[in-house]
């Protein structure tokens, strides 16, 4: 193989190649950040040469998100785990979790300057404290992307599903197939901005094709178990001839069980989001009829991806349009 020279290393790094020459061999009077980008892409290529001690500094990208406990924070945060192994050594993704429900913590997190970042990826709720935190960090020159749902409206780039297009998706499922005309009920977490997309694109769907299956009611479960227990429990009672369910977001495994002992339980048409245990042989036994699932893995391969063309380590720019939800029905385990 031809050995890379200077030239090359500046193509794939973006910069010049008397920055190339001060960076290999350790001249100094270089950016931290154009360091890093000649370091890796002199390692790209295979460059025969040991690097300056001085220029083995990690690229640190933060990922912090929310509800460890739950089946698909799991999920995203085993796919940051493991796509980070594909990645250069040099290149290292920090996962961290924080609570949810605590504006003034995550503010703080996302300010936090104990050690440099190359880039951050945010999977947490929005709040006007939280998106002054964001605009802050965006004005350091910090890369950030915004996974599942929003911190900010104007700063970073969003990747997820289209959760308006969901909502629609989960009204047209039950309106369908619906085994008779009724009321239809959704519950949502109401501090999620995605949340409430999917509940307008139901409630449009509805108001859109108008019929004798009406969405008549939303509860507010905050995701949790006995929030969402509590909010069927009431609509089971408020409407005996119930005959749609529609969960935007999670704690499906309260909702599974109560319908499960229910004796109408199976003649309720319940979407649900999510490709958990408890989803998956819901399916099977006739509870569940249609789970919409985000495909996490694929944000987070998308989130990365963006971290990655925005400090220069890519030239290929990551497609801009939603991640495309996945629609499972129990044909389809």
């Amino acid at each position: 193989m031809v050995r890379p020279n200077y030239q090359d290393i500046a193509r794939v790094a973006g910069v010049g190649t008397a920055t190339v020459e001060r960076v290999l061999n350790g001249r100094g009077g270089v950016r931290s950040e154009l360091v890093e980008k000649v370091t890796l892409a002199a390692r790209t290529l295979n460059y025969p040469r040991i690097l300056p001690d001085a220029y083995h500094r990690l690229m640190r990208i933060e990922v912090l998100m929310v509800r460890p406990e739950t089946t698909f924070y799991r999920r995203l945060s085993q796919a940051f785990e493991s796509i980070a192994g594909t990645l250069d050594p040099f290149v290292v993704v920090q996962r961290s979790f924080t609570d949810e429900m605590n504006p003034d913590e995550i503010a703080k997190r996302i300010l936090s300057t104990d050690s440099t970042r190359a880039g951050l990826i945010l999977a947490v709720p929005n709040s006007p404290k939280i998106n002054a935190a964001v605009a802050a960090v965006a004005g350091r020159g910090v890369p950030i992307v915004h996974v599942v749902t929003r911190a900010s409206e104007t700063n970073g780039e969003f990747v997820g599903i289209n959760n308006y297009a969901a909502g629609r998706t989960a009204a047209h499922f039950i309106m369908r197939m619906a085994r008779q005309s009724g009321p239809v009920i959704g519950l949502c977490h109401p501090i999620y901005q995605v949340h409430r997309e999917r509940m307008r694109g139901f409630s449009d769907y509805f108001r859109d094709h108008p019929g004798d299956v009406s969405f008549d009611w939303v509860g507010f479960s905050r995701d949790e178990e006995q929030y969402s227990k509590t909010s069927l429990s009431y609509a089971l009672e408020k409407y005996p001839n119930l005959v749609g369910l529609y969960n935007a977001g999670g704690a499906n495994s309260a909702l599974i069980d109560l319908l499960r002992r229910e004796k109408r339980g199976r003649d309720i048409l319940f979407i649900a989001h999510e490709l958990t245990d408890y989803t998956s042989a819901a399916l099977r036994d006739g509870i569940v009829d249609v789970v919409l699932d985000q495909a996490p893995e694929a944000q987070a391969q998308r989130a990365l991806d963006w971290i990655l063309f925005r400090i220069g380590l890519t030239k290929i720019e990551p497609d801009p349009s939603p991640i495309r939800f996945i629609t499972i029905t129990p044909e389809g385990l």
